[in-house]
């Protein structure tokens, strides 16, 4: 039996909820949702989308740079979204900004309320380490 490669950013909601980061599955590499937290797990940017995105995406690069893989090997994203219509354009802006050239497949979805006040975006990812970065 393999031991899983488990990747944590050692905040109080790992344990609190019981829940890992990212687990590395043979190739794949699933990536529990990300939001705006800083290192010591704390809410940053409420109700500020576009400032939470930046910081998800900064937080899901840690991920990335634990696995040793590149934006480009990210083969799916989905992303909550709460008032949709309202941060449809900055969902693209900042999705456009983040992955250049690279397109993974990716589902947004609009979503009523996310966990913390204030928070307005979440994202879970799936990366092929396989792939050619």
């Amino acid at each position: 039996m393999t031991t899983p490669d488990v990747f944590n950013h050692n905040v109080p909601a790992e344990s609190d909820f019981g829940y890992a980061q990212a687990i590395k599955s043979g190739d794949l590499v699933h990536v529990s949702g990300q939001f705006s937290l800083d290192g010591t797990g704390d809410f940053l940017h409420a109700d500020d989308f576009v400032a939470q995105l930046k910081q998800t995406y900064a937080n899901f690069d840690k991920v990335l740079d634990h696995y040793g893989a590149t934006r480009n090997q990210i083969i799916s994203q989905t992303l909550y979204v709460v008032n949709l219509r309202e941060n449809a354009r900055a969902t693209s802006e900042g999705n456009r900004a983040y992955f250049g050239d690279h397109r993974p497949v990716s589902t947004v979805v609009g979503v009523a309320e996310l966990t913390f006040p204030g928070q307005v975006v979440e994202t879970s990812f799936i990366i092929d380490t396989k792939l050619t970065a």
